[in-house]
């Protein structure tokens, strides 16, 4: 399966937890003033990959923690999104999801679109919420603004 990609990074700590694969997508609606990736938000720029192309890279590391799926907006590629993300939780990783978007828009697409609930379902770690540039705060781990929230899917979906 194909997916536009702004890039990759091999290896980040500063992505998640652990050693993280990070997969930047293509396209973003959200156009967030003072965005970090502003070069991710035309859907028309980056370059095609294919997924299998790109477990492939993540598999070759057994030292990974996970898979870190970023932006741009990756639910606006949810078939592609949600397949790495099941490859990857398959070999027992975590996967880490940004998205602008919040938790409950995301639950509302997910009913309109079964990519966004397969994606939803293989995320064990989900950091929601559009960037705000009023809300900046460099101390904060894993994200850039104090409105974004760090949601474990998993431990939620346990409690279920």
């Amino acid at each position: 399966m194909q997916i536009r990609i702004a890039g990759v990074v091999a290896e980040s700590v500063v992505d998640g937890p652990g050693v993280r694969m990070v997969v930047f997508t293509q396209g973003c609606p959200h156009n967030c003033p003072g965005c970090h990736n502003p070069h991710t938000h035309d859907p028309e720029d980056g370059e095609w990959a294919d997924t299998e192309d790109l477990f492939a890279r993540f598999r070759a590391k057994p030292f990974l923690t996970g898979l870190t799926i970023s932006g741009g907006e990756p639910v606006l590629q949810a078939e592609a999104t949600a397949e790495l993300a099941r490859a990857v939780k398959e070999l027992g990783k975590t996967v880490l999801l940004y998205s602008g978007y919040t938790l409950e828009e995301l639950w509302k697409l997910s009913r309109e679109d079964e990519a966004v609930a397969r994606l939803l379902a293989h995320t064990d770690i989900l950091i929601d919420g559009p960037f705000v540039e009023a809300e900046r705060d460099l101390d904060l781990a894993f994200r850039g603004s104090a409105n974004q929230r760090i949601i474990d899917l998993a431990e939620y979906r346990r409690e279920l």
